[in-house]
Formats: C-alpha cells, sequence, structure tokens
C-alpha cells in the first residue's frame, strides 16, 4: 500500500517544492532602479475654447516625481504655458541651465535651440526633458514652434 502511494506523494512533493520556488521568486522584492540619465515627457496643447483662468493641460507622475503642465488662459486661447515640478511654478531663467547636448539631441531637441519669451511660452506641443547627466539634474520645458523646439523654462532638480 505505501509503494502504490509513492508516486503520488513523490507528484505532490515535486509539485509544493516547485509551487515554493515560484512564490520565492515572486514575493523577492524589486530591485531598485535609478531614473534614467535622460527623458523626454510630451504633453498636448489645450483646445481652443477652453474657460479663462489656470487651466491643467496634463500630468505625468512616477516615483521620481510629478510634472504638471498648465496654461493661463484667455479668451478661450492659452497665452502661456508653464511647468509645475512636484507642486512649485517654475518660471525658470532666460537661459537654461547647462544640458547635455547628447541628451537633447536624443531627443529631438535641435541645437542651438531657439528662446521664447519669458511668460509667453506658446507651442503646438510640449515637452519636458529631464537630464540627470551633470552634477545637478535639470528639467528644462520646451514649446514646438513649427518644426523645432523653443525653450521656455527650466530648473535644477
Amino acid at each position: 500500500m505505501l509503494s502504490a502511494n509513492l508516486p503520488s506523494a513523490r507528484k505532490a512533493a515535486l509539485l509544493l517544492a516547485g509551487g515554493l520556488t515560484v512564490f520565492a521568486a515572486v514575493s523577492t522584492p524589486a530591485e531598485a532602479k535609478d531614473p534614467p540619465s535622460c527623458a523626454a515627457i510630451s504633453f498636448r496643447p489645450l483646445p481652443t475654447g477652453t474657460p479663462d483662468g489656470e487651466q491643467e493641460t496634463g500630468l505625468y507622475k512616477s516615483r521620481f516625481g510629478k510634472i504638471e503642465v498648465k496654461a493661463d488662459v484667455k479668451g478661450g486661447l492659452a497665452t502661456n504655458y508653464y511647468m509645475v515640478l512636484n507642486g512649485k511654478k517654475v518660471d525658470g531663467p532666460a537661459t537654461p541651465p547647462k544640458l547635455s547636448d547628447a541628451c537633447l539631441e536624443s531627443k529631438h531637441v535641435k541645437l542651438p535651440f531657439a528662446k521664447q519669451a519669458q511668460g509667453a511660452c506658446t507651442g503646438s506641443r510640449f515637452r519636458v526633458v529631464v537630464d540627470r547627466s551633470g552634477a545637478k539634474p535639470v528639467a528644462a520645458f520646451f514649446g514646438l514652434q513649427g518644426e523645432d523646439w523653443a525653450y521656455c523654462s527650466a530648473t535644477t532638480l
């Protein structure tokens, strides 16, 4: 009688061992990953006829932070787009902090890029480029003017 149960007991032991192996593989914590050295997040503009006031254009949220793109709207048209990083509005300097040329080119920002007047950032699309290759990470905000990205604002993170 014992020998008759041995194969099924063996099968049960093998299934249990296999199940524990799978469980152990699933229950191990995921390795912590560093943020990418260069990233770009694109946003669409607001549609014409949007109510006046401050309007949110887009939101990107990850474990590394939160990026919002907002616009000031007057007469149904967006007059100025800007980024908000982790809840703080970024006006940024007229001249951006140092960004890696390789990072910008990999994200299709042609060099040298044009600069938009502060407080008048517009475009047919928008892009935030995050460059972590330097000593301090930089987030730069661009608006698409024709076929080229034009700088609006930036800040170090």
